[in-house]
Protein backbone atom coordinates (compact mmCIF):
# COMPACT_ATOMS: atom_id res chain seq x y z
CA UNK A 1 0.00 0.00 0.00
CA UNK A 2 1.19 3.54 -0.95
CA UNK A 3 0.63 7.19 0.80
CA UNK A 4 -1.94 8.96 -0.99
CA UNK A 5 -3.26 10.73 1.07
CA UNK A 6 -0.03 13.18 1.96
CA UNK A 7 -0.93 12.63 5.74
CA UNK A 8 2.61 10.25 6.14
CA UNK A 9 0.09 7.43 7.48
CA UNK A 10 -0.46 4.41 4.67
CA UNK A 11 -3.86 4.65 2.50
CA UNK A 12 -5.55 1.42 1.15
CA UNK A 13 -4.92 0.51 -2.86
CA UNK A 14 -8.01 1.64 -5.21
CA UNK A 15 -9.17 -1.75 -5.05
CA UNK A 16 -9.45 -2.12 -1.44
CA UNK A 17 -11.12 1.45 -0.79
CA UNK A 18 -13.74 0.38 -3.39
CA UNK A 19 -14.23 -3.13 -2.31
CA UNK A 20 -14.70 -1.66 1.48
CA UNK A 21 -16.90 0.80 0.18
CA UNK A 22 -19.45 -1.78 -1.72
CA UNK A 23 -19.40 -3.75 1.59
CA UNK A 24 -20.12 -1.04 3.70
CA UNK A 25 -22.97 0.27 1.75
CA UNK A 26 -24.84 -3.22 2.60
CA UNK A 27 -25.40 -1.22 5.83
CA UNK A 28 -27.18 1.61 3.60
CA UNK A 29 -28.84 -1.09 1.73
CA UNK A 30 -30.00 -2.20 5.34
CA UNK A 31 -31.03 1.25 6.39
CA UNK A 32 -32.94 2.23 3.45
CA UNK A 33 -33.74 -0.37 1.09
CA UNK A 34 -35.11 -3.38 3.81
CA UNK A 35 -35.78 -0.87 6.72
CA UNK A 36 -38.14 1.87 4.57
CA UNK A 37 -38.17 1.31 1.20
CA UNK A 38 -39.81 -2.42 1.56
CA UNK A 39 -42.56 -1.15 3.07
CA UNK A 40 -43.55 0.17 -0.94
CA UNK A 41 -44.22 -3.89 -1.45
CA UNK A 42 -45.99 -4.48 1.80
CA UNK A 43 -48.48 -1.27 1.75
CA UNK A 44 -50.85 -2.81 -0.51
CA UNK A 45 -51.43 -6.21 1.31
CA UNK A 46 -51.34 -4.50 5.06
CA UNK A 47 -53.89 -2.20 3.46
CA UNK A 48 -56.26 -4.15 2.57
CA UNK A 49 -55.61 -6.56 5.32
CA UNK A 50 -55.85 -3.82 8.56
CA UNK A 51 -58.24 -1.22 6.66
CA UNK A 52 -56.20 1.66 6.39
CA UNK A 53 -56.31 4.97 4.38
CA UNK A 54 -53.78 5.79 2.61
CA UNK A 55 -53.42 8.68 5.39
CA UNK A 56 -52.50 5.71 7.67
CA UNK A 57 -50.57 4.00 5.50
CA UNK A 58 -48.31 7.25 5.03
CA UNK A 59 -48.28 7.39 8.72
CA UNK A 60 -45.91 4.32 8.74
CA UNK A 61 -43.09 6.11 6.99
CA UNK A 62 -43.68 9.20 8.77
CA UNK A 63 -43.38 7.26 12.43
CA UNK A 64 -40.42 5.76 10.81
CA UNK A 65 -39.11 9.37 9.73
CA UNK A 66 -40.05 10.84 13.51
CA UNK A 67 -37.52 7.82 14.83
CA UNK A 68 -34.81 8.60 11.99
CA UNK A 69 -35.11 12.21 13.30
CA UNK A 70 -34.70 11.29 17.07
CA UNK A 71 -31.71 9.16 15.81
CA UNK A 72 -29.93 12.03 14.06
CA UNK A 73 -30.81 14.50 17.04
CA UNK A 74 -29.32 11.81 19.29
CA UNK A 75 -26.38 10.38 16.99
CA UNK A 76 -24.01 13.56 17.60
CA UNK A 77 -23.92 12.96 21.44
CA UNK A 78 -22.97 9.13 21.12
CA UNK A 79 -20.28 10.02 18.60
CA UNK A 80 -18.70 12.04 21.18
CA UNK A 81 -18.73 8.82 23.34
CA UNK A 82 -18.17 5.94 21.19
CA UNK A 83 -16.20 5.93 17.51
CA UNK A 84 -18.56 6.30 14.70
CA UNK A 85 -18.15 2.39 13.92
CA UNK A 86 -19.44 1.20 17.17
CA UNK A 87 -22.66 3.44 16.63
CA UNK A 88 -22.79 1.93 12.85
CA UNK A 89 -22.76 -1.62 14.34
CA UNK A 90 -25.04 -1.26 16.99
CA UNK A 91 -27.75 0.24 14.75
CA UNK A 92 -27.11 -2.51 12.25
CA UNK A 93 -27.66 -5.14 15.53
CA UNK A 94 -30.84 -3.31 16.69
CA UNK A 95 -32.30 -2.82 13.71
CA UNK A 96 -32.57 -6.77 12.80
CA UNK A 97 -34.07 -7.67 15.77
CA UNK A 98 -36.23 -4.33 15.83
CA UNK A 99 -37.35 -5.33 12.07
CA UNK A 100 -38.41 -9.07 13.65
CA UNK A 101 -40.87 -7.69 15.67
CA UNK A 102 -43.17 -6.91 12.96
CA UNK A 103 -43.88 -10.36 12.06
CA UNK A 104 -45.40 -11.08 15.43
CA UNK A 105 -47.88 -7.68 15.60
CA UNK A 106 -50.74 -6.19 14.15
CA UNK A 107 -51.92 -3.58 16.18
CA UNK A 108 -51.77 -0.19 14.03
CA UNK A 109 -50.42 1.79 17.10
CA UNK A 110 -47.93 -0.90 17.98
CA UNK A 111 -46.72 -1.13 14.35
CA UNK A 112 -46.04 2.40 14.44
CA UNK A 113 -44.27 2.13 17.65
CA UNK A 114 -41.76 -0.67 15.72
CA UNK A 115 -41.39 2.01 12.83
CA UNK A 116 -40.18 4.49 14.97
CA UNK A 117 -37.50 1.81 16.87
CA UNK A 118 -36.65 1.07 13.32
CA UNK A 119 -36.36 4.32 12.30
CA UNK A 120 -33.74 5.30 15.06
CA UNK A 121 -31.49 2.70 14.72
CA UNK A 122 -31.61 2.89 10.77
CA UNK A 123 -30.36 6.91 11.58
CA UNK A 124 -27.54 5.30 13.48
CA UNK A 125 -26.60 3.20 10.70
CA UNK A 126 -26.64 5.38 7.52
CA UNK A 127 -24.98 8.52 9.26
CA UNK A 128 -22.44 6.13 11.08
CA UNK A 129 -22.20 4.83 7.79
CA UNK A 130 -21.49 8.12 6.07
CA UNK A 131 -18.83 9.79 8.35
CA UNK A 132 -17.40 5.79 7.55
CA UNK A 133 -17.64 6.14 3.81
CA UNK A 134 -16.22 10.14 4.06
CA UNK A 135 -13.21 9.23 5.69
CA UNK A 136 -12.86 6.18 3.20
CA UNK A 137 -12.57 9.10 0.40
CA UNK A 138 -10.02 10.76 2.02
CA UNK A 139 -7.92 7.71 1.45
CA UNK A 140 -8.30 8.10 -2.50
CA UNK A 141 -9.34 11.61 -3.35
CA UNK A 142 -9.43 11.47 -6.85
CA UNK A 143 -12.31 8.47 -6.44
CA UNK A 144 -13.67 9.98 -3.38
CA UNK A 145 -16.99 10.93 -5.34
CA UNK A 146 -17.49 7.24 -6.52
CA UNK A 147 -16.96 6.09 -2.83
CA UNK A 148 -19.76 7.90 -1.66
CA UNK A 149 -21.75 7.22 -4.66
CA UNK A 150 -20.63 3.20 -3.88
CA UNK A 151 -22.20 3.66 0.00
CA UNK A 152 -25.21 5.55 -0.28
CA UNK A 153 -26.00 3.50 -3.72
CA UNK A 154 -26.00 0.32 -1.64
CA UNK A 155 -29.59 0.96 -0.92
CA UNK A 156 -30.14 -0.33 -4.30
CA UNK A 157 -29.18 -3.89 -3.43
CA UNK A 158 -32.22 -3.75 -0.69
CA UNK A 159 -34.36 -2.41 -2.83
CA UNK A 160 -33.56 -5.67 -5.19
CA UNK A 161 -33.56 -8.01 -2.34
CA UNK A 162 -37.04 -6.47 -0.99
CA UNK A 163 -38.44 -6.68 -4.59
CA UNK A 164 -37.69 -10.48 -4.96
CA UNK A 165 -38.32 -11.14 -1.18
CA UNK A 166 -41.66 -9.77 -0.13
CA UNK A 167 -43.72 -11.09 -2.91
CA UNK A 168 -42.80 -14.24 -2.23
CA UNK A 169 -42.82 -14.45 1.05
CA UNK A 170 -46.33 -12.91 1.86
CA UNK A 171 -48.34 -16.07 2.88
CA UNK A 172 -52.34 -16.37 2.47
CA UNK A 173 -54.95 -15.94 5.08
CA UNK A 174 -55.76 -13.29 7.69
CA UNK A 175 -51.75 -11.22 8.27
CA UNK A 176 -50.30 -12.62 5.75
CA UNK A 177 -47.47 -10.07 5.35
CA UNK A 178 -46.34 -10.66 8.61
CA UNK A 179 -44.30 -13.34 7.10
CA UNK A 180 -42.44 -10.55 4.70
CA UNK A 181 -41.50 -8.94 7.74
CA UNK A 182 -39.76 -12.32 9.03
CA UNK A 183 -37.67 -12.62 5.34
CA UNK A 184 -36.84 -8.95 5.72
CA UNK A 185 -35.22 -9.00 9.10
CA UNK A 186 -33.56 -12.42 7.97
CA UNK A 187 -32.11 -10.22 5.00
CA UNK A 188 -30.79 -7.51 7.60
CA UNK A 189 -29.02 -9.86 9.66
CA UNK A 190 -27.23 -11.76 6.84
CA UNK A 191 -26.04 -8.34 5.52
CA UNK A 192 -25.04 -7.01 8.19
CA UNK A 193 -22.09 -9.30 9.07
CA UNK A 194 -20.54 -8.25 5.94
CA UNK A 195 -20.96 -4.52 6.44
CA UNK A 196 -19.95 -4.89 10.04
CA UNK A 197 -16.62 -6.54 9.41
CA UNK A 198 -16.11 -3.27 6.46
CA UNK A 199 -16.89 -0.75 9.11
CA UNK A 200 -14.56 -2.32 11.96
CA UNK A 201 -11.92 -2.13 9.36
CA UNK A 202 -12.09 1.32 8.06
CA UNK A 203 -12.83 2.41 12.02
CA UNK A 204 -9.01 0.87 12.27
CA UNK A 205 -7.50 2.98 9.83
CA UNK A 206 -9.93 6.13 10.03
CA UNK A 207 -8.47 6.81 13.39
CA UNK A 208 -5.04 6.91 12.08
CA UNK A 209 -6.03 9.24 8.78
CA UNK A 210 -8.29 12.07 11.29
CA UNK A 211 -5.52 11.62 13.60
CA UNK A 212 -3.11 12.92 11.68
CA UNK A 213 -4.94 15.67 9.61
CA UNK A 214 -6.28 17.48 12.38
CA UNK A 215 -2.58 19.01 13.00
CA UNK A 216 -2.18 19.60 9.05
CA UNK A 217 -5.17 21.76 9.20
CA UNK A 218 -3.80 23.93 12.44
CA UNK A 219 -6.17 22.40 14.34
CA UNK A 220 -9.36 23.80 13.08
CA UNK A 221 -12.15 22.01 14.22
CA UNK A 222 -14.67 24.60 14.16
CA UNK A 223 -17.99 23.24 11.22
CA UNK A 224 -19.62 26.13 9.44
CA UNK A 225 -22.81 27.67 11.12
CA UNK A 226 -26.16 26.51 9.51
CA UNK A 227 -26.87 30.06 8.05
CA UNK A 228 -23.97 29.83 5.76
CA UNK A 229 -25.26 26.50 4.13
CA UNK A 230 -28.95 26.78 4.76
CA UNK A 231 -30.21 26.84 1.27
CA UNK A 232 -28.64 23.21 0.58
CA UNK A 233 -30.26 22.73 4.16
CA UNK A 234 -34.05 23.93 2.68
CA UNK A 235 -33.09 21.83 -0.60
CA UNK A 236 -32.95 18.50 0.98
CA UNK A 237 -35.70 19.23 2.92
CA UNK A 238 -37.48 19.32 0.06
CA UNK A 239 -35.98 16.36 -1.23
CA UNK A 240 -37.01 14.51 1.65
CA UNK A 241 -40.47 15.44 1.68
CA UNK A 242 -40.74 14.71 -1.99
CA UNK A 243 -38.81 11.79 -2.91
CA UNK A 244 -40.58 9.94 0.01
CA UNK A 245 -43.98 10.40 -1.58
CA UNK A 246 -42.67 8.25 -4.92
CA UNK A 247 -41.01 6.00 -2.49
CA UNK A 248 -43.84 5.16 -0.77
CA UNK A 249 -47.06 5.55 -2.68
CA UNK A 250 -45.13 4.61 -6.12
CA UNK A 251 -46.53 0.81 -6.31
CA UNK A 252 -49.59 1.39 -4.81
CA UNK A 253 -50.73 3.77 -8.18
CA UNK A 254 -48.67 1.16 -10.25
CA UNK A 255 -51.12 -1.54 -8.27
CA UNK A 256 -54.23 0.70 -9.00
CA UNK A 257 -53.64 0.98 -12.45
CA UNK A 258 -53.71 -2.55 -13.46
CA UNK A 259 -50.39 -3.32 -13.34
CA UNK A 260 -49.78 -7.64 -12.24
CA UNK A 261 -47.58 -8.59 -9.32
CA UNK A 262 -44.63 -9.74 -11.46
CA UNK A 263 -44.65 -6.15 -13.49
CA UNK A 264 -44.65 -4.32 -10.47
CA UNK A 265 -41.75 -6.74 -9.01
CA UNK A 266 -39.66 -6.30 -12.70
CA UNK A 267 -40.35 -2.11 -12.07
CA UNK A 268 -38.87 -2.31 -8.06
CA UNK A 269 -35.75 -4.60 -9.20
CA UNK A 270 -34.79 -2.16 -12.45
CA UNK A 271 -34.99 0.89 -9.41
CA UNK A 272 -32.76 -0.83 -7.61
CA UNK A 273 -30.54 -1.49 -10.16
CA UNK A 274 -30.83 1.67 -11.23
CA UNK A 275 -29.75 2.84 -7.71
CA UNK A 276 -26.89 0.44 -7.68
CA UNK A 277 -25.09 2.07 -10.81
CA UNK A 278 -25.59 5.47 -10.13
CA UNK A 279 -23.01 5.84 -8.23
CA UNK A 280 -20.36 5.43 -11.40
CA UNK A 281 -23.09 8.10 -13.34
CA UNK A 282 -22.17 10.67 -10.65
CA UNK A 283 -19.45 10.59 -9.25
CA UNK A 284 -17.57 13.38 -11.24
CA UNK A 285 -20.26 15.61 -10.53
CA UNK A 286 -19.60 15.12 -6.82
CA UNK A 287 -16.28 15.42 -7.03
CA UNK A 288 -16.39 19.01 -9.00
CA UNK A 289 -19.47 20.74 -7.16
CA UNK A 290 -18.77 22.29 -3.77
CA UNK A 291 -21.63 23.95 -3.00
CA UNK A 292 -25.18 22.61 -3.67
CA UNK A 293 -25.16 22.37 -7.18
CA UNK A 294 -24.98 18.78 -7.06
CA UNK A 295 -27.85 18.49 -5.08
CA UNK A 296 -30.08 20.93 -7.56
CA UNK A 297 -29.13 18.49 -10.64
CA UNK A 298 -30.32 15.86 -8.91
CA UNK A 299 -33.60 17.36 -7.28
CA UNK A 300 -34.43 19.05 -10.77
CA UNK A 301 -34.22 15.01 -12.64
CA UNK A 302 -36.30 13.33 -9.47
CA UNK A 303 -38.97 16.16 -9.80
CA UNK A 304 -39.18 14.76 -13.69
CA UNK A 305 -38.92 11.18 -12.89
CA UNK A 306 -41.78 11.77 -10.55
CA UNK A 307 -44.34 13.59 -12.54
CA UNK A 308 -43.67 10.81 -15.62
CA UNK A 309 -46.10 8.19 -14.60
CA UNK A 310 -48.64 11.00 -13.33
CA UNK A 311 -48.69 12.63 -17.53
CA UNK A 312 -48.36 9.29 -19.01
CA UNK A 313 -50.06 6.18 -18.37
CA UNK A 314 -47.93 3.30 -19.73
CA UNK A 315 -45.91 0.29 -18.39
CA UNK A 316 -43.36 2.11 -20.41
CA UNK A 317 -42.89 5.21 -18.86
CA UNK A 318 -43.36 4.15 -15.58
CA UNK A 319 -40.33 1.73 -15.75
CA UNK A 320 -38.72 4.40 -17.27
CA UNK A 321 -39.73 6.60 -14.61
CA UNK A 322 -38.68 3.99 -11.72
CA UNK A 323 -34.78 3.59 -14.16
CA UNK A 324 -34.41 7.58 -13.70
CA UNK A 325 -34.93 7.81 -9.94
CA UNK A 326 -33.21 5.09 -9.22
CA UNK A 327 -30.14 6.59 -10.72
CA UNK A 328 -31.21 10.14 -9.24
CA UNK A 329 -32.41 9.38 -5.83
CA UNK A 330 -29.53 8.24 -3.49
CA UNK A 331 -27.22 10.24 -5.30
CA UNK A 332 -28.81 13.29 -4.13
CA UNK A 333 -28.06 12.04 -0.78
CA UNK A 334 -24.28 11.47 -1.60
CA UNK A 335 -24.02 14.82 -2.86
CA UNK A 336 -24.69 16.23 1.41
CA UNK A 337 -22.23 13.97 2.49
CA UNK A 338 -19.91 15.44 -0.38
CA UNK A 339 -20.64 19.00 0.43
CA UNK A 340 -19.59 18.01 4.02
CA UNK A 341 -16.52 16.52 3.05
CA UNK A 342 -15.80 19.46 0.80
CA UNK A 343 -16.49 21.94 3.23
CA UNK A 344 -16.32 20.49 6.96
CA UNK A 345 -12.89 19.94 8.63
CA UNK A 346 -12.66 16.10 9.35
CA UNK A 347 -13.31 16.62 12.83
CA UNK A 348 -16.96 18.05 12.22
CA UNK A 349 -18.05 15.67 9.68
CA UNK A 350 -20.50 14.24 12.32
CA UNK A 351 -21.93 16.95 13.05
CA UNK A 352 -21.94 18.27 9.26
CA UNK A 353 -23.52 15.11 8.43
CA UNK A 354 -26.08 15.01 11.13
CA UNK A 355 -26.93 18.47 10.11
CA UNK A 356 -28.62 17.10 6.95
CA UNK A 357 -29.49 14.40 8.01
CA UNK A 358 -31.91 16.36 10.69
CA UNK A 359 -33.64 18.01 8.05
CA UNK A 360 -34.02 15.16 5.64
CA UNK A 361 -35.54 13.64 8.42
CA UNK A 362 -37.92 16.51 9.05
CA UNK A 363 -38.72 16.26 5.43
CA UNK A 364 -39.80 12.46 5.57
CA UNK A 365 -42.04 13.32 8.67
CA UNK A 366 -44.14 15.48 6.28
CA UNK A 367 -44.00 13.82 2.93
CA UNK A 368 -45.87 10.55 3.63
CA UNK A 369 -48.73 12.12 5.98
CA UNK A 370 -49.63 15.19 3.16
CA UNK A 371 -49.39 13.38 -0.30
CA UNK A 372 -50.99 10.31 1.78
CA UNK A 373 -53.96 13.05 2.87
CA UNK A 374 -53.51 14.38 -0.86
CA UNK A 375 -54.13 11.45 -2.42
CA UNK A 376 -56.82 10.59 0.01
CA UNK A 377 -58.88 13.22 -1.33
CA UNK A 378 -57.76 13.42 -4.99
CA UNK A 379 -55.81 10.02 -5.83
CA UNK A 380 -52.33 9.13 -6.16
CA UNK A 381 -51.61 10.29 -9.53
CA UNK A 382 -52.14 14.53 -7.57
CA UNK A 383 -50.03 13.50 -4.81
CA UNK A 384 -46.80 12.59 -6.77
CA UNK A 385 -47.52 15.48 -8.73
CA UNK A 386 -47.61 17.70 -5.42
CA UNK A 387 -44.00 15.61 -5.08
CA UNK A 388 -42.38 16.46 -7.92
CA UNK A 389 -43.50 20.08 -7.45
CA UNK A 390 -41.81 19.96 -4.22
CA UNK A 391 -38.96 18.34 -5.60
CA UNK A 392 -38.71 21.42 -8.21
CA UNK A 393 -38.44 23.66 -5.67
CA UNK A 394 -35.95 21.88 -3.88
CA UNK A 395 -33.69 21.94 -7.00
CA UNK A 396 -34.25 26.05 -6.69
CA UNK A 397 -33.25 26.39 -3.12
CA UNK A 398 -29.87 24.06 -3.28
CA UNK A 399 -28.93 25.68 -6.78
CA UNK A 400 -28.55 29.17 -4.56
CA UNK A 401 -25.78 27.58 -2.53
CA UNK A 402 -22.24 28.61 -2.80
CA UNK A 403 -19.36 26.68 -1.74
CA UNK A 404 -17.97 27.47 1.82
CA UNK A 405 -14.54 28.93 0.72
CA UNK A 406 -12.28 29.50 3.72
CA UNK A 407 -13.89 27.20 6.03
Amino acid sequence: MTDDTGTGTPSLTRAQTLTLAASLSLGSAIALGLTRFAYALLLPSMKADLGWTFAQAGAMNTANALGYLLGALVFPLCARRWPAGTCFVAGCVVTALVMAVSGVISDTSALLAQRVATGVSSAFIFIGGGVLAARLASSHPRDAGLVLGLYYGGAGWGIVVSALLVPFSIGGGVHGWQWAWFALAAACAVLSVVAIVAARRIERGGAQMQASAEPARGGAVDAPTWPRFAFALGGYFFFGVGYIGYMTFIIALLRNGGMSASVVTAFYVLLGLATVVSARLWSGLLNRMRGGQALAVLNGLLAFATVMPVVFASTMVAFLSGALFGATFLSAVASTTAFVRHNFPPARWAQGISAFTIVFAFGQIVGPMVIGYISDGAGLARGLLYSSILLAVGAALAGVQKGLAGR
